[in-house]
């Protein structure tokens, strides 16, 4: 490739226009000839990549949606906002499995559509944008509250969960993210998710069992409380409720499947019964729940829950609580 459109595609994640092509000196039957031979390809009319760098970001979805949505800005030029669930995929932010693949931009004089991209019309104050690369993204509050507009409830909640729990964002900046979009379509929903949403959780499961444990009439559990005996430490449960001295643990799979640290499924599956048993020694109950539970099984789980809350925890405790603080209780998010 030529150094000059070398340079210029380098800019812009690998991509070029035939503009940019024909400065740097190819023809029009010199474009068309690669793009016949594969060594370009086209991802939109007049926009290109060189094919290597294609299959090379294609290969990972976040980097290939970011293919797309480079593609559409070059398009459009510079002006439009990566938005929504385009930023929310920059960011790493949480994503349902339902998310689009529509490449969303917001813009604050132009509604429009196209071939896989939406430009919504929004107010941009300049506090709620970031840059990225050449282009410009909506910020993480910001585009926590954009797509908790339009997610369901339990989408919203899953995802503020993971960003204030990885500190990507601070409750502060969530709730000037609310306030700001409180005449906007759907913001009603962004801010019950934000009433709902604790840093604490740790999963999304723990998120989406929190919610179902609220949506059945009990009440709210404490999150991610250590409990200690008189010789220390010994476990921290998901979820707690102090009356009764009984403990919720959300067990997902992937702590087995894909374990952390160097350990071996063998090793977690030991450490994490040696666990439960040292917190049942204590008198403590202790219900597991997997995602299985919070489908057709629910109704069979949340008997037993029931039962166990309706029977407090009489006589002194050979325990005592810890509570743990949300995330960015006392800082901001980095």
């Amino acid at each position: 490739m030529h150094p000059e459109l070398r340079a210029t595609a380098d800019r812009q994640l690998g991509v070029f226009t035939a503009e940019d092509a024909r400065r740097a000196g190819y023809r029009p039957d010199e474009v068309r000839s690669r793009l016949k031979s594969r060594e370009w390809t086209r991802l939109r009319r007049g926009i290109y990549i060189e094919t290597r760098r294609a299959a090379e970001l294609r290969a990972d979805s976040r980097t290939a949606h970011l293919l797309d949505c480079v593609a559409v800005l070059v398009a459009l030029g510079d002006a439009p906002v990566l938005s929504h669930e385009s930023a929310a995929r920059l960011h790493r932010l949480e994503l349902p499995g339902s998310a689009s693949d529509i490449v969303r931009l917001s813009d604050e004089i132009q509604w429009r559509e196209g071939r896989g991209y939406r430009v919504a019309r929004a107010t941009l104050p300049g506090a709620d944008l970031e840059r990225f690369e050449l282009f410009r993204v909506t910020s993480p509050a910001r585009t926590l509250v954009d797509c908790a507009r339009e997610w369901s409830l339990v989408d919203a909640v899953v995802a503020m969960d993971a960003a204030l729990h990885g500190r990507m964002v601070s409750r502060v900046q969530l709730e000037a993210a609310v306030h700001f979009a409180r005449h906007w379509v759907g913001v009603g929903n962004a801010g019950r998710a934000l009433s709902f949403a604790d840093g604490r959780a740790e999963s999304g499961l723990e998120s989406r069992g929190r919610l179902r444990l609220l949506g059945s009439g009990f009440p709210a559990p404490e999150l991610q409380v250590e409990l200690h005996d008189a010789r220390g430490f010994i476990g921290r449960v998901d979820a707690w409720y102090e009356e009764a001295a009984v403990a919720i643990e959300f067990d997902g799979r992937v702590k087995y499947s894909d374990p952390t640290n160097g350990r071996s499924p063998t090793d977690v599956l030991w450490d994490e019964k040696r666990r439960e048993d040292a917190i049942r020694g204590l008198d403590v109950r202790v219900l597991r729940v997997v995602n299985a539970d919070l489908g057709s099984r629910w109704s069979v789980l949340t008997e037993r829950l029931r039962g166990m809350l309706a029977v407090p925890m009489v006589g002194p405790r050979r325990f005592t609580v810890v509570r743990c603080r949300e995330p960015g209780d006392d800082a901001s998010a980095a």
